[in-house]
């Protein structure tokens, strides 16, 4: 299974829950890539990306009510 399969099958609250956690670590993430280099600056790219999946999946759920 890939992430996009696994995002489509939460649920709506499910799916706001994981959005508002993702936000968190990827602002975490950027500060600590500001104070100093992180060790993998490609997982802020990686969860910007998570974060724009949730998004559409979420838009398409709410359009489907």
């Amino acid at each position: 299974m890939n992430k996009t399969t696994d995002i489509k099958d939460l649920t709506l609250d499910e799916l706001k829950e994981k959005l508002g956690s993702e936000k968190e670590t990827l602002r975490k993430m950027k500060f600590a890539h500001q104070v100093s280099s992180i060790e993998n600056p490609m997982k802020i790219k990686e969860t910007r990306r998570l974060i724009a999946r949730i998004n559409t999946a979420l838009r398409q759920k709410e359009t489907q009510k």
